[in-house]
C-alpha cells in the first residue's frame, strides 16, 4: 500500500513512528509539511525525514509543496493531517478535494474539512469509487465512528453524549480535586502541554462543538453546522460551583450531547454523579452511545495525543487496504 502523508508535526510524525515501529506494508511516496516535501515513488525514507524534522531542519525539498504531493505522486491513499482551520477548512479541503478527484482514497485527522465539507467529500468520493475515512476526527484512539458506522449498524440512535475535550476534562479533575481555580488549573495545563497559548477552542466549548457537528451530518445525517451548537464553556466556572457539586456527591464535566430526533446539538457544563460512567479523569475522553437494539454503550480512552491519533488513522489505512487497495 502506497500512501502520501501531508503533515509532519506531532501527529504526523506519529504516524511515521508507527508505520517504522509496526513493520506495516506501507510505502510513503509523498510527504510534505507547510515548509518542504518529497516525492519519491522508491519510498521516502521515513527514518531519516524524522531524524531532519526532530534536528529543526525541513521534512524534505523548500520547492515541494502538499499540492504538489497531492497532484503528482502515485500513492493509494492521502492521508491529511495538516492544521486545522475550522473557519474554511483550509488548506487541507482543497488537498483533499484534489486526491478524490484523482480517484485516491483519503484518510485524515483534520476536522475542518469534514465538519464543514462532508456532504461534498462524500459525493466526490463515491463518483471516484474511493472511500474517504475520518476515524481520528473524534475522541482520538476511542473507534467511535468505526463502532457507530458498522459495529451497530442497523441500530438507531437515539443520543450520544459525552466528554470530547480532553484539556477541559483536566482542568476540572484538576478543580475538583485539589481546589485550584479555573486560572490556576488552565495554567498548570499549559505548562503539562494539554492547554495552547490560547486555550479559547478548548474551554468555549468550539472543539466539542465541531465535533458533535461532524458526528450529527456523518453518523445520523443531519445538516448542521457549529451555529446549530448551543455551546457553553468552562472558563467561568468557579471552585465553589464544583464544591457545590461535591457536596451533592456529584462533580462537573464539560459534556457535548445530540438528541438527533429533538434535533438538539449542546455544550455545556454539567454536574454528573461521581459514579456515572462520563466522570473520567485528566485528559480522557468518555462517550455513551444510546441505541434502540444495543441499549447504551459507553467507550472510555485517550482523545489526543500522536501516538493516540495515530491509532486511529492506522486502523483507517487498514481497513482500506483490506477492502480495497489489495483488490485494485
Amino acid at each position: 500500500m502506497r500512501i502520501a502523508l501531508l503533515g509532519f508535526g506531532s501527529v504526523g510524525r506519529g504516524i511515521a513512528r508507527a508505520i517504522l515501529a509496526k513493520g506495516l506494508d506501507i510505502t510513503v511516496t509523498g510527504l510534505a509539511d507547510s515548509r518542504s516535501g518529497i516525492i519519491d515513488a522508491g519510498g521516502v525514507n521515513l527514518a531519516a525525514a524524522l531524524a531532519r524534522k526532530e534536528q529543526g531542519g525541513p521534512c524534505g525539498n523548500p520547492g515541494v509543496s502538499p499540492m504538489d504531493v497531492v497532484e503528482k505522486a502515485e500513492y493509494d491513499i492521502l492521508v491529511e493531517v495538516t492544521p486545522t482551520d475550522v473557519e474554511t477548512a483550509e488548506p487541507a479541503l482543497g488537498h483533499i478535494r484534489g486526491a478524490l478527484r484523482r480517484g485516491k482514497h483519503v484518510v485524515t485527522s483534520n476536522k475542518g474539512p469534514i465538519a464543514l465539507a462532508y456532504p461534498e467529500l462524500r459525493a466526490l468520493a463515491e463518483a471516484n469509487g474511493v472511500l474517504l475515512k475520518y476515524e481520528a476526527t473524534v475522541c482520538g484512539a476511542i473507534p467511535l465512528i468505526h463502532a457507530m458506522q458498522e459495529g451497530i449498524a442497523g441500530n438507531t440512535i437515539t443520543r450520544i453524549c459525552g466528554v470530547f475535550n480532553g484539556t477541559c476534562n483536566y482542568i476540572l479533575t484538576r478543580m475538583a480535586a485539589e481546589g485550584l481555580t479555573y486560572e490556576q488549573a488552565l495554567a498548570e495545563a499549559r505548562d503539562l502541554g494539554y492547554a495552547e497559548a490560547d486555550p479559547t477552542y478548548d474551554v468555549e466549548g468550539i472543539d466539542a462543538g465541531i465535533k458533535l457537528v461532524i458526528l450529527a451530518n456523518t453518523i445520523l445525517h443531519l445538516e448542521t453546522t457549529l451555529d446549530d451548537v448551543e455551546r457553553t464553556g468552562i472558563n467561568l466556572l468557579s471552585p465553589e460551583a464544583l464544591q457545590l457539586a461535591e457536596d451533592q456527591d456529584c462533580t462537573i464535566r464539560l459534556i457535548g450531547e445530540i438528541i438527533p430526533k429533538a434535533g438538539v446539538l449542546r455544550v455545556s457544563p454539567r454536574i454528573v454523579p461521581k459514579v456515572h460512567p462520563l466522570v473520567v479523569e485528566g485528559t480522557l475522553n468518555a462517550v455513551t452511545v444510546e441505541a434502540d437494539l444495543a441499549g447504551d454503550l459507553t467507550f472510555v480512552g485517550k482523545g489526543a495525543g500522536s501516538t493516540e491519533t495515530a491509532s486511529a488513522v492506522i486502523g483507517d489505512l487498514l481497513y482500506i487496504q483490506s477492502r480495497h487497495v489489495q483488490g485494485s
